[in-house]
């Protein structure tokens, strides 16, 4: 793989994380807390963020070591993007908060997402 092709793969992964970094930092509710934001009256939010920045960590890392693919990437990062949306949405019917249900559904998509990386990673493409 050529360095270009390296750079620009690498470009696209801290794009999509600095999208999606500056659209989780304009949600608004009543808590102050959101999808990307740390609260700590809200163990149930931190815990999902910090989830959801480990599995971007995990991609970017994928995307500069050559592990994932241009279409491997941009899989993921819609995955994680609507994970990001299933949280706001959540977030939105609860006044800013998760309920114990909303941490368990949110979970199970990160778990899912997680195994998709790490076979991305790991399929040898």
């Amino acid at each position: 793989m050529t360095n270009t092709f390296k750079q620009s793969l690498l470009m696209l992964a801290a794009g999509g994380l600095m999208v999606v970094g500056s659209a989780s930092a304009q949600t608004a509710n009543t808590s102050g807390a959101g999808p990307g934001q740390v609260d700590p009256g809200h163990p149930r939010v931190n815990q999902i963020n910090r989830r959801e920045t480990n599995q971007q960590k995990r991609i970017a890392n994928g995307v500069k070591n050559g592990q994932l693919t241009p279409a491997e990437t941009r899989r993921l990062q819609r995955g994680e993007k609507r994970l990001q949306n299933n949280e706001k949405r959540l977030m939105a019917k609860d006044n800013g908060h998760l309920t114990k249900k909303d941490q368990r559904q949110l979970n199970r998509e990160a778990n899912h997402m997680s195994d998709r990386i790490a076979k991305d990673k790991h399929d040898a493409k």
